[in-house]
């Protein structure tokens, strides 16, 4: 860990879990399967802004029965849909994380393109959702700032299934504001 952030640069710092999820604003990153492991028991969340970055999808192994499973839409992209019993992704998230100010963002596009803000003469666009004010707020300030279009869908319960992987109708959807 120690060389990739020595090649990232000073502004990055290595540090255990709890470390990182004691900041004013925490972007939560990780596989769907690892988000109750991940968030479980960590330090009260007190109004701090958390950053739903998940999507409700889990990686199948290309030699297992899922991948070839005609009933799996998504199986040629090497994942397939979790069941969440008709809850969307963030109202499950935000158990793990009470108290929290959670705000959907960065979860719609392959990582792939984040690194590309700015493409074809115009901004790629970021859809963000949220229920309060402030925190999207603050979000969009981030977002804007790295060089993307900031697009508000609303409140978490109307935006986050618009733009959540697999089958939010604005998933992967690589739109451009010029």
């Amino acid at each position: 860990m120690a060389s990739l952030v020595e090649e990232l640069g000073p502004s990055i710092k290595a540090g255990t879990v709890e470390e990182a999820a004691s900041a004013d604003i925490v972007f939560a990153a990780v596989r769907w399967v690892d988000v109750e492991k991940v968030f479980t028991n960590l330090p009260a969340w007190n109004g701090r802004i958390v950053i739903d970055g998940t999507n409700p999808v889990e990686f199948i192994d290309p030699n297992s029965p899922d991948a070839t499973d005609p009933s799996n839409p998504l199986a040629a992209y090497g994942i397939k849909a979790v069941d969440l019993n008709g809850k969307h992704s963030s109202e499950i998230f935000h158990q793990f994380v009470p108290g929290a100010r959670v705000v959907k963002a960065f979860n719609h596009l392959d990582v792939n393109v984040l690194k590309e803000p700015e493409v074809a003469s115009g901004k790629r666009v970021l859809f963000y959702s949220g229920d309060d004010a402030a925190a999207k707020a603050e979000i969009r300030k981030i977002i804007k700032d790295m060089g993307f279009a900031p697009v508000d869908l609303g409140a978490l319960d109307v935006g986050g299934p618009l733009a959540s992987l697999p089958f939010g109708p604005l998933s992967a959807q690589n739109f451009i504001r010029i």
